[in-house]
């Protein structure tokens, strides 16, 4: 069980990407964060895994030299995501494997001397990439999993004296909710990362990162309605971290666009990062941008060549830190690193944040 002790400041977690290779530290600023949540570990026989050992031992190494700047900067290995939650049904599907697989991720914060584990399965019980083994029981089996790591992690706090974090990242909708005991297994955990992004419809062009509901095009999901229903589902206010996105999303519209917010859509990929949108795209090559007041959401639009993207700048960061501090939030997080290396955003989150 988790005291319910309230962190005195705001978290700021960041996601740093280690599957693409060797991550440049000197590119992080660690006096501007809290956390660092390395992504990802694999999940392999019930197990995790370093899938590439080499380069992880290298990185966590250089991570946790950024507490000489910092010394009270966190560094937590975050296991699974999108490509790699495939076999988490199966680590959790039983006592014997779910002891295995907290051992094997325990021995690895031991190893590396880390300060905690994050979970992020997508999804329990539902399904996230194609190909993910996913069965009704993973709603129960996810908090006995949890409720495992943390036994595993409080072991090591009493050897090591130091405290030991459980942390895990959601997804931001509530079939999520529905399919999870997350009063239940908010009990184990000190964060719970609500990835308050990807709200991007394939239909239309919409937000994917936004605060309230656009009133242009109201759409399933946004923030504010993410953290009601997780606050309502059990969890405390201040174990909930609101999720910013240092990247956009990019979509063609269809010939007949005019507008961009509301208009159809042809194709979608996975968009720039925030410091190339802002030096690059912003009112340059035929982007206009536009910011939605009532979703507290930006956007930009190429009338000739019909993209679209939408994103998180230094507006809609600020009303995010204002709702975290408002609603006595445990603070924000955001993905990822990389996307933003010029600190634009980040810079945003230390003037916004309480």
């Amino acid at each position: 069980m988790r005291s319910e002790r309230k962190p005195k400041t705001k978290v700021v977690i960041g996601y740093v990407g280690g599957y693409r290779g060797l991550v440049d530290i000197n590119k992080i600023q660690a006096e501007k964060l809290t956390h660092i949540n390395y992504a990802f570990v694999n999940v392999k026989n019930n197990r995790a895994l370093l899938s590439k050992e080499a380069t992880d031992t290298l990185n966590l190494q250089n991570l946790n030299k950024l507490k000489l700047k910092n010394p009270n900067l966190k560094i937590l290995i975050s296991i699974g995501g999108w490509a790699w939650s495939e076999n988490f049904s199966d680590a959790a599907l039983s006592d014997t494997s779910r002891k295995a697989f907290a051992e094997s991720a325990v021995k690895i914060i031991e190893k590396y001397n880390l300060d905690g584990v994050d979970i992020d399965w997508e999804y329990p019980a539902i399904p996230g990439e194609e190909g993910n083994v996913y069965r009704p029981e993973d709603k129960q089996n996810f908090t006995l999993m949890l409720k495992e790591v943390r036994l595993e992690l409080d072991s090591l706090e009493k050897i090591q004296q130091t405290k030991k974090l459980l942390t895990i990242a959601v997804g931001g909708f509530t079939n999520f909710i529905n399919h999870t005991e997350m009063d239940k297994a908010q009990q184990y955990l000190d964060f719970v990362n609500l990835m308050t992004y990807d709200f991007y419809n394939r239909d239309f062009a919409g937000h994917h990162t936004n605060l309230y509901n656009s009133k242009i095009r109201p759409a399933e999901n946004y923030a504010d309605k993410t953290f009601r229903e997780f606050l309502t589902a059990g969890v405390p206010a201040h174990k909930l971290v609101m999720g910013i996105a240092f990247y956009s999303r990019s979509f063609t519209l269809k010939p007949n666009s005019t507008k961009g917010l509301g208009d159809s859509v042809l194709s979608t990929k996975y968009g720039k990062g925030y410091t190339f949108i802002k030096d690059s795209l912003i009112n340059q090559k035929g982007f206009t941008r536009y910011h939605d007041k009532d979703a507290k959401a930006s956007y930009i639009f190429n009338s000739v060549t019909r993209e679209y993207m939408t994103y998180d700048d230094e507006v809609s960061v600020t009303e995010k830190c204002k709702y975290v501090n408002k609603n006595k939030m445990g603070g924000v997080m955001f993905w990822e690193y990389d996307s933003d290396l010029k600190g634009y955003l980040l810079d945003q989150i230390n003037k916004s944040l309480k």
